[in-house]
């Protein structure tokens, strides 16, 4: 079956989009949803035959620099404070290590040692698009994400570095030239990288601090930078665009004064259809013949990546670098491996299939055609070892987290903002019903007064650059902003939204006298209204004194009706259903057996109280 170019493309962008949402759903990891239909779609129609082998892998390695560039805008060196000698030694130690492994595994298993080593660069990577998924379900400490986004983000082109150092030996041939052939080609790899990115990166600075490019062209600007600098890289050394773009995305995300949240946003919604895209499309080109041949050589490989390879290099890479034993343990078991592999062994494996046709000498050419049929094996092994490493890891991280106490897969914690004497109650409540709550307040008295009833405090403006962005959100899932300003809490609640989701983010009703069109807050700059009735902040203020904070049971003999009926004017803030804790709105189901947290008008002696 072959379609026209728009029509496969189309088709793939929509398969993957479906994908993604259906991983979400059914919460799964996507990469596996979007292997399988791309293995199904390319037994229907092949991607080469439809865009041609040359615009396939053009557009496969922009793509690739696209998702490497998104995903170092992310890499701040103040969210690593702590952690730099770690995440050292995972990018060199751990790969060294690993690589050295991986090379005589596949030497083992049959390779020639020249397509052992091509294989080790392929596999020591993981990389951004298949550990973000897991992070963003996972929830870890910030330890823990800081360590894995960094290794996963660094060592992609690092990985690919190494294969180009291994192909340009490969192909010099003799037993003297490929040493200097090396040097100089790593040499030249980091001086063209460094380099193009240092100077790129100053440009796009001083053009964004002087608003030479108006705002609405800030994402196209650094798209344009970033395949533009790939480009130019790959045209002066062959695959050093990877790294060139990860150093540029890097240098800028550590500017002071450079605001690149908007630009980020863009990028992020790029890389959710890029890489949806590209596991599609590459998926198609392995058949399901390649993968069963090739499976009496995939599964020591993956047995061994999983349960020897990588625990060996993770201790070996963090040893004596203050990295606590439970960290070292969960990363010793998270390792999945994402697009960057899969697109990086599709090119070389191509490269090395034509190299024999540009050599002279007779001899060096036949050896390099056999080594060309032998590499032909790596596209479906490396997609066997995605397949196995993404289900091993993104299905049983979870509970090896849970165990070590470094996330939860299934976060209910709730972050208030704010810290006015009801709410310390609340929080103090919730507390007791084994809910995980952090308070987060700048004001002195407020923290005082919480840390007084065992409440888990957080000095910080919640508005704070380290707040937004460095705090730990290890097992939270929603955001109360309960603050005195209005506007805090509507720009706390859009902030937050970025990281939990736009329907676990609420504040307390506003207190605009006339909402409308003219004088109302707009909806999408203000979370979701709390509690049932909503009640704003001066309301709450005010009969704070003669509000205490009850957990009520409702079963089917004793429903929200009665509890309405008895405690009229009781306003429920919280609901907890087995594991689940939720904050309260009108459309919050009241169903079932659950636990109602609520504020309940008290008198007399009880005032206050909880």
């Amino acid at each position: 079956m072959l379609l026209a170019p728009a029509s496969y493309l189309a088709l793939v962008v929509v398969l993957a989009v479906g994908a993604r949402i259906l991983a979400w759903a059914v919460r799964v990891p996507a990469i596996l949803l979007l292997l399988l239909i791309g293995f199904a779609l390319g037994h229907v129609v092949s991607p080469d035959a439809v865009l041609g082998r040359d615009v396939l892998f053009g557009g496969v390695t922009l793509a690739v620099g696209i998702v490497l560039f998104e995903g170092s805008l992310s890499l701040r060196l103040r969210g690593a404070r702590g952690l730099g000698r770690s995440i050292l030694g995972l990018c060199t130690v751990t790969v060294a290590v690993a690589w050295v492994l991986i090379t005589l595994t596949a030497w083992l298993l049959g390779y020639s040692v020249g397509v052992a080593m091509l294989v080790a660069s392929l596999l020591v990577v993981t990389g951004p698009t298949v550990i973000a998924p897991i992070l963003q379900q996972l929830r870890p400490t910030r330890r823990v994400a800081a360590l894995l986004r960094w290794e996963g983000i660094v060592v992609d082109p690092i990985g690919a570095v190494l294969a180009v150092l291994v192909f340009q030996a490969l192909v010099a041939g003799t037993s003297e030239e490929p040493l200097v052939v090396v040097v100089t080609a790593l040499l030249t790899t980091v001086g063209v990288a460094v380099g193009t990115a240092l100077v790129l990166g100053i440009l796009l600075e001083v053009a964004m601090k002087r608003h030479l490019v108006p705002d609405y062209l800030h994402g196209a600007t650094f798209l344009a930078a970033a395949v533009g600098a790939m480009e130019l890289s790959n045209h002066v050394q062959d695959e050093s665009g990877l790294l060139t773009v990860t150093i540029l995305g890097i240098y800028l995300a550590n500017r002071p004064g450079l605001h690149l949240e908007h630009v980020m946003e863009f990028k992020e919604h790029l890389q959710v259809v890029l890489v949806g895209v590209l596991f599609v499309i590459l998926a198609g080109r392995v058949s399901y013949g390649d993968v069963l041949d090739i499976l009496p050589t995939a599964v020591p490989m993956v047995l061994a990546l999983v349960l020897l390879i990588r625990p060996i290099s993770v201790v070996a890479g963090l040893l004596g670098r203050g990295a606590t034993k439970e960290e070292r343990r969960l990363l010793s078991f998270m390792a999945p491996r994402g697009i960057v592999a899969a697109a990086v062994t599709s090119v070389f494996a191509l490269q090395l299939g034509r190299a024999s046709e540009s050599v002279s000498d007779p001899a060096h050419a036949a050896k390099l055609a056999r080594l060309g049929e032998e590499a032909q094996s790596l596209v479906p092994l490396v997609f066997v070892v995605i397949v196995a490493t993404v289900t091993i890891y993104g299905l049983g991280i979870g509970r090896l987290a849970e165990r070590l106490g470094l996330a939860t897969t299934s976060p209910q914690g709730v972050v208030l903002a704010g810290g006015s004497d009801w709410l310390v109650r609340l929080a103090q409540t919730l507390q007791e019903l084994k809910v995980n709550v952090l308070l987060v307040s700048g004001d002195q008295e407020e923290l005082s007064r919480a840390r007084e009833a065992g409440v888990r405090v957080e000095r910080a403006n919640i508005l704070s650059d380290y707040a937004v962005r460095d705090m730990d959100l290890a097992g939270v899932k929603s955001l109360l902003a309960a603050t005195g300003d209005d506007e805090r809490n509507s720009t706390a609640s859009r902030e937050f939204a970025r990281v939990l989701g736009s329907a676990k983010v609420f504040q307390l009703a506003r207190g605009d006298e006339s909402p409308g069109r003219r004088t109302g807050a707009a909806d999408h700059l203000t979370g979701r209204t709390a509690f049932r009735p909503p009640a704003g902040f001066a309301e709450l203020e005010e009969r704070s004194g003669t509000l205490a904070v009850r957990a009520i049971r409702l079963t089917a003999r004793y429903t929200v009706k009665d509890f309405r009926a008895e405690r009229p004017g009781a306003i429920i803030c919280f609901t907890v259903r087995g594991r689940e804790v939720e904050v309260a709105t009108e459309r919050t189901s009241l169903g079932g057996e659950l636990t109602v947290v609520s504020l309940v008008p008290v008198f007399g002696p009880e005032r206050s109280g909880r």
